[in-house]
């Protein structure tokens, strides 16, 4: 297991993954919670055969995997079906998460979560990184990435914890909206210093 927990958020569309991918080049574990999400609900597990029961064969794509895109859109206009997804769900990641981090082997390992700040579990973390863009640049990422309307992304970025909120909790803040090259600069620096967090357990 590793010694230290680095946790990672930032808002839809700060580039999260792009940060990670970066780590990970540097031989560090990272734990996904957006990669577990998926696993849970692929095709024959009981996340998926619930949400099956619930909403019907509509909410599957013609390959019979999950449509996301169509799950979005019921949760976001209906309060109560967007409560039970998540009473669902959030035990389902949360063991796997912590599976995941168990049999890490780096000396740091990182756990992704998008709502790290939201539900809490920046608290159960050594340190906090957040990745940080301007909410514009988040916007506009956002729409291309997901090929989505501006009304859902808005709608998203509400029911995400604000910029303020996530930088007044970050114990360390990569800012993605510069290039790639400013990107590896300031995750290579990081990476010097969590390893020193590491060692300096012992």
């Amino acid at each position: 297991m590793s010694k230290y927990v680095v946790g990672v958020s930032g808002g839809i569309g700060s580039g999260k993954t792009t940060v990670t991918n970066a780590f990970a080049k540097l031989n560090v574990d990272i734990i996904d919670a957006d990669v577990v999400a998926r696993d849970v609900v692929t095709p024959g597990s009981d996340g998926l055969r619930a949400i099956i029961e619930k909403f019907g064969t509509s909410i599957l794509d013609k390959g019979e995997c999950l449509n996301r895109r169509a799950l979005r859109q019921i949760i976001f206009s209906d309060e109560q079906a967007k409560e039970w997804l998540n009473n669902l769900l959030h035990p389902l990641i949360r063991q796997e998460t912590l599976r995941q981090t168990i049999a890490a082997t780096s000396q740091y390992c990182m756990l992704s979560v998008p709502l790290l700040i939201e539900n809490g579990s920046y608290k159960n973390v050594d340190r906090v990184l957040i990745v940080d863009i301007p909410e514009e640049m988040q916007l506009a990422r956002s729409m291309v990435r997901d090929n989505a309307d501006e009304k859902i992304i808005r709608s998203i970025m509400a029911a995400q914890a604000s910029r303020e909120q996530r930088l007044e909790v970050a114990d360390d803040v990569i800012d993605n909206s510069g290039d790639e090259s400013a990107l590896i600069g300031q995750v290579s620096r990081l990476h010097h210093r969590y390893l020193g967090y590491a060692a300096a357990l012992g």
